[in-house]
């Protein structure tokens, strides 16, 4: 019986060594010991060894994230992170019985959507997790060109990143940002490990700098970088790797991004994670000298689907009855009626209604946090239309302003 028992903080060696095994690391674990870990010990859950009492064999972890912005409203969502089984315990069933706790407990704490990134994407859809964002990356040459924007009177100003003296600023304006799926960093220890000089964040790059938009001396938007030299044979060949940018008007991406592209002795720009509306991609006068990436970014997983269709707003007028089937929470399965007009509050309710569309949960995650479109996954054969024209007007109601992202990974 594969039993799974709270972990406390007495126990971060097995933790982190069971990681290791997990996630290989050239870092001897003496030394990772001494990073900053967020880990969230009343929510860290672990499997022991049965041969050998005491052992940890698996384990996992799950962040707070009481305030995420979902289409139109915030809501309580899990952030299932550290989900590791050492190698001589995989195939027994491990991550299932860890997978089964964790939804339990995501109904216990009130937490209807669950998220979280995917290491192997392969995994999580046989629990129900729907690919719901997607992320752009660039590598931008340095003074590649941007459209012009109107900045007047904003200043820039760039420093060493000081935790005490900035953290303040950066949890503030990352906690304002109103996009589906943008998780902000919950609790202090988080904030510092995630900001740390760790070699897990810092690698063979300078230490965290930052640079701060103000208008009238008032910070309305940053970016969090690092830079590394290097030379080439034709000469300097640095690169700036962007950690973070908040910047919620045109005029203050203009800004940060200006300066970024314009650092001496520097060849390319590495960008973070973007949205896929990001307004960097529409600025730029070369998007494909940037060398696009597109990869995955949130899962989500609905665990409790009335309370999670009910807490979000839908972006048009809807009344449409989704057939749900969910085979590892089949309290989920069935017809599910959700009425709403646009941007208000839904009523969503069992019916015995005859259903409109047909889904399995995994592609309703997806298509919850508005960014993956009903019609998309139609094309796929994975929605079925059972009622003729219900699709349309469905998807554009799931759909919204913002594409969703989470902007680090957590």
């Amino acid at each position: 019986m594969n039993e799974v028992v709270p972990v406390g903080p007495d126990r971060l060696r097995d933790v982190v060594d069971v990681d290791t095994w997990g996630f290989p690391s050239e870092h001897p674990l003496d030394d990772q010991l001494g990073w900053p870990y967020p880990l969230p010990w009343g929510r860290t859950y672990g499997v022991e060894d049965q041969t050998h009492p005491g052992r940890l064999a698996a384990f996992h972890a799950s962040y707070a994230f009481a305030d995420t912005p979902v289409p139109g409203a915030r809501l309580p969502i899990a952030g299932l992170t550290w989900v590791c089984v050492h190698p001589q315990w995989r195939r027994q069933g491990l991550l299932r019985a860890m997978m089964d706790a964790h939804f339990a407990h995501c109904l216990e704490r009130g937490e209807p959507v669950s998220m979280l990134y995917a290491a192997e994407p392969a995994i999580y859809g046989r629990f129900g997790y729907g690919l719901a964002a997607r992320q752009v990356t660039l590598t931008i040459p340095r003074g590649a060109a941007l459209r012009p924007v109107d900045t007047t009177g904003l200043t820039v100003w760039i420093d060493h990143f000081d935790f005490d003296a900035h953290n303040g600023l950066v949890a503030r304006l990352h906690g304002a940002v109103d996009r589906p799926g943008w998780v902000t960093r919950p609790t202090e220890a988080h904030q510092r490990s995630y900001l740390s000089e760790s070699p897990m964040r810092k690698a063979d790059f300078e230490t965290l700098r930052i640079l701060v938009v103000e208008r009238g001396g008032k910070p309305v938007g940053y970016a969090l970088f690092r830079r590394k030299f290097a030379w080439a044979t034709g000469g300097p060949a640095g690169t700036v790797r962007v950690v973070e940018v908040i910047a919620e008007e045109p005029a203050v991406a203009h800004a940060v991004w200006s300066r970024l592209l314009d650092f001496d002795l520097t060849t390319e720009v590495i960008t973070p994670q973007l949205a896929p509306d990001d307004p960097l991609l529409s600025m730029l006068v070369d998007y494909r000298a940037t060398q696009p990436r597109t990869q995955d970014n949130v899962w989500a997983r609905l665990v409790d689907v009335g309370a999670a269709l009910a807490g979000r707003r839908y972006q048009s007028d809807v009344e449409v009855v989704l057939d749900v089937t969910d085979a590892v929470l089949p309290q989920n399965a069935g017809r599910w009626l959700v009425r709403a007009t646009a941007g208000g509050v839904p009523e969503v309710t069992r019916t015995d209604r005859a259903a409109d569309l047909a889904l399995d949960v995994r592609e309703l995650g997806a298509a919850y946090l508005g960014g993956v479109s009903l019609i998309e996954l139609a094309a796929a054969g994975l929605v079925t239309e059972l009622t003729p024209g219900s699709l349309v007007p469905a998807s554009l109601a799931f759909g919204w302003h913002r594409a969703p992202v989470s902007n680090w990974v957590f």
